[in-house]
């Protein structure tokens, strides 16, 4: 719950206190954290003893946690543009033949 609270507050802060000159800048300092967050949590992980047997163990799990939420979203995208993008590609085919 408090990430969320903290999110909030910074999705308000972004909104109303962060001008669009400091925008640039903002987007370097989001890069830099993300790159500490991801060191930080190699040496997490680095510091762990049986590593490697966790990791083997966490492999199949982690593999189907990755392949059903992907292949649910490329087939949701796939069935709303063939459903949706049918008709604006008929029309627009239409005009290109007309001129």
């Amino acid at each position: 719950m408090g990430i969320l609270i903290v999110m909030c507050i910074g999705i308000l802060a972004g909104r109303f206190l962060v001008s669009p000159r400091l925008k640039k800048g903002n987007e370097y300092v989001s890069i830099l954290c993300t790159f500490i967050l991801i060191f930080a949590m190699g040496v997490m992980l680095g510091k762990k003893e049986n590593f490697i047997e966790e990791l083997s163990s966490l492999g199949l799990s982690s593999f189907l946690f990755f392949l059903i939420p992907a292949g649910c979203s490329i087939g949701a995208v796939y069935f709303l543009t063939k459903h949706f993008m049918k008709n604006e590609e008929s029309e627009s085919c239409g005009k290109e033949l007309e001129e």
